[in-house]
């Protein structure tokens, strides 16, 4: 049958319109592969020390002996399902612990118990291996407005100690520091801390950069504020003889005007923008986003509805174009009112009440997060940390049947539906599917081998790319 169209007047429309495709495909590449750490830990300037995250892991894991002695009592205070099967005493619980160390993986899991012990057992190693994924220096919130020679001489100092734990090993796998914002009044403050730091680092160190080492721009609310950090990281770049875009950076979502702006628009993308590619992450600040809300400090909680809009806004925003995206921080601390090691019962009780209290919310709010796809939050305190990582495991373990037989299927249906068409909409769908198991993975909730129920192969696994597996599908189709 013979068509219509003119060859020419098609060939001419068809040009113009993958000119805009690829133009899209370029703003929005879909979920980048990269290890994304599940929180980041923020600590005054002033109390960092070059061994300070393995020092929290042994303090998150004093606080989980103490108050959860074993995967049924944890398990109890965090209302995980199947909990209410768990044995109550000492003995039993020993006995059961036992039997599923015993049972080989495949039988293990099809046990009632098996979701909380498996939880339990892996925060425990999680703590001992690796406590902290990811610790900001902060010379903000966590620091405070003191005088400039205080804040110098804090500058000076912690980079000194972030040299030293580069040197020893003892740093997390990300790290870097939160400066003061680029307000009028706080400008000035936040580069020369920013220049302090730095050049006392690249001293100590020879040059050398902590891998993921990240700045952390906070309270953004135009874009002028990023492309002159920007700026300042060019020009540091030059003096310390740094290779051009070593430095990089995180945004903060702390006010009203970074979710719509003067004109009724969302600036987050132009925000994002402005970074020139260095912006890695929008990390969401619940306590300042909710008093530019106006919302009084009681009700000033990660719950508050105000704070799943403002998620959703920069959802909207964001989503497809590889940002990461953190949302904020529990305020309830897991410690107990009581102190001291001579405690009465009554008192050891009022403790543990307390802190099962306050990780069940903390562990309510994270798993809030992850539902809602943020893989990322903020903790202030090593004894949160066996809750965030509960949670996070929880999430992925509960989850992981469901996701294996998802990817599998579209892996199955992409090698064979793109063998004479474009791929990049399948990769973009496909690795969001792939990131669950390369999210799981680098957290430690599974291990690689477990991944392999997708009929991925370890190399496919190691490519960390779905385009790269659809692709080597098709050439051996």
């Amino acid at each position: 049958m013979k068509l219509s169209i003119d060859e020419k007047e098609k060939e001419s429309i068809l040009a113009t319109l993958g000119t805009a495709n690829l133009a899209f495909q370029q703003s929005y590449p879909g979920d980048r592969p990269d290890r994304q750490p599940v929180h980041t830990v923020y600590g005054g300037a002033n109390l960092f020390k070059s061994d300070t995250c393995p020092r929290m892991g042994e303090t998150a894991l004093k606080s989980l002996h103490t108050y959860a002695p074993n995967f049924a009592v944890f398990a109890r205070a965090l209302s995980l399902d199947g909990s209410e099967l768990l044995p109550h005493t000492e003995a039993e619980t020993l006995a059961l612990d036992r039997k599923l160390e015993s049972l080989p993986e495949d039988q293990r899991r099809k046990e009632k118990a098996w979701l909380p012990w498996a939880v339990y057992h892996k925060v425990i190693k999680k703590l001992e291996t690796e406590p902290v994924e990811d610790f900001r220096i902060d010379f903000e919130d966590g620091f405070g407005n003191r005088p400039d020679d205080e804040e110098d001489a804090t500058a000076i100092a912690a980079a000194k100690q972030l040299a030293t734990g580069l040197h020893d090993n003892t740093l997390s796998p990300f790290i870097g520091i939160r400066i003061k914002p680029f307000t009028e009044d706080l400008k000035v403050r936040g580069v020369r801390t920013l220049d302090l730091f730095l050049t006392e680092l690249v001293r100590h160190t020879g040059g050398r950069l902590p891998p993921n080492f990240i700045v952390m721009l906070p309270k953004v609310t135009i874009p002028q504020q990023v492309s002159s950090l920007v700026r300042f990281f060019r020009l540091l770049e030059k003096t310390h003889s740094l290779p051009d875009n070593t430095l990089k950076m995180e945004t903060m979502v702390e006010a009203t005007q970074i979710i719509m702006d003067e004109e009724g628009r969302n600036p987050l993308y132009r925000i994002i923008k402005a970074s020139e590619g260095r912006c890695i992450a929008a990390h969401f600040g619940t306590y300042d986003y909710t008093a530019s809300c106006g919302i009084t400090a009681r009700y000033q909680t990660m719950a508050h509805p105000v704070c799943d809009f403002a998620h959703h806004m920069t959802k909207v925003a964001l989503a497809g174009t590889g940002i990461w995206f953190s949302d904020g921080a529990t305020n309830v601390m897991p410690i107990g009112p009581h102190r001291g090691d001579n405690l009465s019962f009554e008192q050891q009780q009022e403790n543990r009440a307390s802190v099962h209290k306050a990780w069940r919310t903390g562990f309510g709010h994270t798993m809030h997060s992850l539902i809602n796809g943020f893989y990322q939050g903020w903790d202030l305190n090593p004894a949160q940390l066996p809750m965030r990582y509960a949670a996070t495991y929880t999430f992925f373990l509960s989850s992981l049947e469901d996701a294996i037989h998802r990817l599998r299927a579209f892996v199955e249906r992409s090698a064979v539906s793109t063998l004479t068409g474009d791929i990049f909409d399948d990769a973009a769908t496909g690795q969001g599917l792939l990131n669950f198991f390369l999210k799981a993975m680098n957290c430690g909730a599974i291990e690689e081998k477990e991944a392999l129920a997708t009929g991925l192969t370890i190399d496919e696994i190691r490519s960390r790319s779905f385009l790269h597996i659809i692709r080597g599908r098709r050439r051996k189709a």
